[in-house]
């Protein structure tokens, strides 16, 4: 993303990542009653809270033991979402640093409140599905790395396409409560590549429907992800991500 600023693909593989990582913000004291205070930082441009990808990069920067809330960063997105907050990354103590200006934040969280309500579609008819649909690569890269963050909650998926030409996303063997979830995932995944949300549909295995996912596979084991390959620039749009600008150096005090 830093080495092609202009490009949207990288930026959104970025911001997809952002959402799902784990994340140490920076708190002004430590949490109590439920409720926690981001520490914030005046800068020139606006006020920052500051978040790190590991709790030793977190003690870097602050020199001494601080407090700290671990969260996913869709969940600190939303918490900072529309207060006019920036957001720093790794100020200071990795080459990833990088400072998110309140509308890449405000972007982040809108991106998500368009997947939150993501449910199973009902189960279709086999005879109703077809091949699927032709995937952009970062659109299929993002889609096996959600399915990724839910190995050993399923036996593996396979995609294939529906009525209208929609992509349906198919899981077998699903264990008890993870459907809401892993539908909601997978539509994050869709609505951050800037794709149209999938349909996702759990089979059993064993079933006519697991049985046509499989014929028209191939099966997507849900193992480690690999990092999603670019496809070509892709048209302007009006809910690309705004770009950002790696920050190195003290950045605040």
């Amino acid at each position: 993303m830093a080495a092609a600023p202009e490009d949207e693909v990288p930026r959104r593989a970025f911001h997809a990542c952002l959402a799902s990582t784990e994340l140490y913000l920076l708190l002004a004291r430590e949490a109590g009653g439920g409720s926690i205070e981001p520490r914030v930082f005046p800068l020139g441009d606006g006020p920052v809270v500051l978040a790190f990808d590991s709790e030793e990069r977190l003690a870097g920067f602050a020199g001494a033991p601080a407090p700290y809330a671990a969260l996913p960063g869709r969940v600190l997105a939303a918490l900072i979402a529309g207060h006019g907050l920036a957001l720093g990354l790794n100020l200071d103590v990795a080459p990833s640093a990088v400072l998110l200006p309140p509308e890449a934040v405000d972007w982040v969280a809108a991106t998500l409140a368009a997947a939150a309500e993501a449910a199973p579609a009902p189960p279709p008819e086999p005879a109703a599905l077809g091949p699927a649909p032709a995937l952009q690569p970062l659109l299929a890269g993002l889609l096996d790395r959600a399915l990724a963050g839910a190995a050993g909650l399923a036996a593996w998926a396979a995609m294939a396409g529906g009525p209208g030409g929609r992509l349906v996303v198919g899981v077998v063997g699903a264990r008890p409560g993870v459907e809401g979830p892993l539908a909601r995932a997978l539509a994050e995944a869709a609505a951050f590549a800037g794709a149209p949300l999938p349909a996702v549909v759990f089979a059993a295995e064993g079933s006519p429907l697991a049985g046509r996912l499989d014929a028209l596979g191939p099966r997507r084991g849900l193992a480690p992800p690999t990092r999603p390959p670019a496809p070509g620039p892709a048209g302007p749009e009006p809910t690309r991500p705004p770009i950002l600008r790696p920050r190195g150096g003290r950045g605040v005090t």
